[in-house]
């Protein structure tokens, strides 16, 4: 799956090591790294311009890379939450307490997808682990959705993958799980 023969071991060493990736998503590039890594997200949210207290989005292949970040769901919230994510929804949900700040900023839930995107699934699966996912872009700018776009914006701070982005013209739908609310469509 990916290309330019970067070895998925490869990739998933970087983001261990606190590196900084952009890589194509369902609607454009994202901007991402482990989400544990407190230092690697500060950096993130500082070549976004973003405030921390907004909080980010975590992408994962299969709910158990973001079980530990949650409170607990049955089999048939795993599945709905599965289902989501093919339509590229977005969910905020009830986050645990001990889920970092860095990640769910001045909230109690904690934005998360399980993402159908092929290239975004591989590396979560690679890496063993949910990504931040945020846009590729700096706060209030138009996300990047290709490559040189990427390269041309973060330079040598953040390792760009080559890769497609999908066809979705939008970034993805945030919906409240408590009530399906739509915070952004």
């Amino acid at each position: 799956m990916f290309r330019h023969n970067v070895s998925a071991r490869r990739i998933a060493a970087y983001i261990r090591r606190g590196g900084l990736i952009a890589y194509p998503t369902e609607s454009c590039y994202g901007l991402g790294c482990a989400p544990d890594n407190r230092s690697a997200v500060l950096r993130l949210l500082g070549l976004k311009k973003r405030p921390q207290r907004k909080g980010l989005i975590l992408i994962a292949s299969h709910y158990h890379q973001i079980a530990r970040y949650l409170q607990p769901l049955n089999v048939a919230q795993q599945l709905q939450l599965q289902e989501a994510g093919v339509q590229a929804i977005t969910y905020l949900m009830p986050a645990r307490h001990s889920a970092p700040r860095w990640l769910r900023g001045a909230h109690d839930t904690l934005a998360v997808r399980l993402t159908a995107h092929p290239f975004a699934r591989q590396l979560c699966r690679s890496a063993n682990s949910a990504l931040v996912s945020t846009s590729a872009n700096r706060s209030g700018q138009r996300p990047t959705r290709t490559y040189a776009q990427c390269q041309r914006l973060f330079g040598r701070k953040v390792w760009v993958l080559p890769g497609h982005v999908g066809m979705r013209k939008k970034p993805s739908t945030i919906r409240a799980w408590a009530d399906g609310q739509i915070i952004r469509s």
